[in-house]
Order: structure tokens, then C-alpha cells, then sequence
């Protein structure tokens, strides 16, 4: 039953709903606002295709053996190596060819996900209607057919998962364009949609929760308006041989 079958479109978090959602959807949308698909999408958007791979010291050791340039965390930017997960960051930056994104969390599952041979789509504030329209226009949404929409999630300290407002909400942006699905949304995706409904401002809500408030503390509010700006994009990545490239 964790499969949440019978149903066209369906909703999970981190690498193990991935995992589940994998073995019985036709398609999964993996969804990291605070950064990892809001920088991607930046990234696609400019023609760069995009390599996810998990969040370790073997990144740049990747990169050079498929001829890529990689990206650093937030702190580690500088003149040298001026690709981050900072959204804002890959704004600007120079275009490159191939980038290599690393991150613990939407990046890691992205990789994984790509091993179970079904399509893997990247969502994000920015883009989420362009998405939707991709997925209806595919004819993803059937119960023969389903969805699966992840949220990738935080890390508390010791590695767990940290279930987290931002990827709820983009989550649920999803979701809110697949009532369409003749398959019906599973309880789990409904009640994700749900939350939606009690956020007035969904900019705000970003801002305001403990990540937004995090980024803007440490000095990069600046990534946290890229991820809220809402259907600015019309990007739409798909993993197609490890690289995310826009199929939009």
C-alpha cells in the first residue's frame, strides 16, 4: 500500500519515497526549492545541461572525468570556481557546457532516481506550470499512468530526513495542476494539496519559514527571491543519460 495504488498522481519525501514511488509511477517529479531544482532550472534555463550527483568529496573527481565543471556550496564561491547551488549565484555565472551539481538532498535523489529507467522531471516555484503542461500534454496522470511527486527535504544533524515547508508548498504547486488526473490524487497528495489552501502568500511563507529565514540570515536572500518568483520559467528538465536537460 505505500505505493498509493489506484491513483493518477501520488506524493512522497526524501531518497526512500523516491525509491517506493519509483517501482510504481510512470514518471517522478523531485522537487528541492532551497535549492537544488530552483538552481537547476536557472542553470537548464541558459542551456547548461545539468549533472545531479550526491553530496561527497567525489563531485569534482566526477566532473573532470565526463569534462564538466562543478559546483560549490554557497561559502566555497569565488572567482575561481563561480558555479554554486546558490541559485542567484548560477544567474550570472559563466555558461558552461556541463555542470555538475552536487547537494545531500534533491541532487542526491535526483541520481538515484535516474536508476530506475522512468523519466525524472525537476520542479520548482519558478517552473511548476511549465511541468504541469509537460505532464498533461504526455499523458502522465492515469492510474496506468501515475505520477509521483517527491519533496526532497532537509537533513537534521545526525542524517536524517527534515520534512520542510519549501518543498511541501513547491510539492503541492504541483499538485494543484494535476487535479486534472483522471487517476484521482492518493490521500497523501490531497492532503499535501491541502496545505497550499492555508498559505495566502506563498512567497511569503517561503521567506518566512525556518530555511528561507536561514538563507536570508547567512547573507543570501538574494537565492530565496530566484526560488520564489513564480511561473518565470517555462523550463522543463528531464535527467536523459545522467544530465538534466530542458524537454520544455
Amino acid at each position: 500500500m505505500t505505493d498509493q495504488p489506484g491513483t493518477g498522481a501520488r506524493f512522497d519525501w526524501g531518497l526512500a519515497g523516491a525509491a517506493e514511488l519509483g517501482r510504481s509511477c510512470a514518471v517522478l517529479v523531485v522537487v528541492d526549492v532551497l535549492s537544488f531544482t530552483t538552481a537547476l532550472d536557472v542553470a537548464v534555463g541558459r542551456g547548461i545541461r545539468v549533472h545531479p550527483f550526491p553530496w561527497n568529496d567525489q563531485a569534482a573527481a566526477y566532473a573532470d572525468r565526463i569534462g564538466a565543471s562543478v559546483a560549490v556550496g554557497r561559502n566555497a564561491l569565488s572567482k575561481d570556481r563561480p558555479w554554486s547551488l546558490s541559485p542567484a549565484s548560477l544567474v550570472r555565472a559563466p555558461a558552461v557546457a556541463d555542470l555538475v551539481i552536487p547537494s545531500p538532498n534533491g541532487s542526491a535523489i535526483c541520481a538515484a532516481a535516474g536508476a530506475t529507467g522512468i523519466p525524472v522531471l525537476a520542479a520548482c516555484i519558478r517552473n511548476a506550470p511549465a511541468v504541469v503542461r509537460w505532464l498533461r500534454l504526455s499523458g502522465y496522470g492515469g492510474a496506468d499512468r501515475p505520477i509521483g511527486v517527491i519533496a526532497s527535504g532537509e537533513r537534521w544533524p545526525d542524517g536524517t530526513l527534515r520534512p520542510c515547508v519549501e518543498d511541501l508548498l513547491g510539492a503541492a504547486t504541483i499538485l494543484d495542476g494535476l487535479t486534472y488526473a483522471p487517476g484521482g490524487l492518493s490521500v497523501e497528495a490531497a492532503v499535501t494539496l491541502a496545505a497550499l489552501a492555508s498559505v495566502p502568500d506563498l512567497a511569503a511563507a517561503i521567506r518566512g519559514c525556518v530555511s528561507g529565514r536561514e538563507l536570508v540570515a547567512r547573507g543570501f536572500g538574494r537565492d530565496v527571491d530566484v526560488a520564489v518568483a513564480a511561473d518565470v520559467s517555462s523550463t522543463v528538465p528531464m535527467l536523459v543519460h545522467g544530465a538534466f536537460v530542458n524537454v520544455g
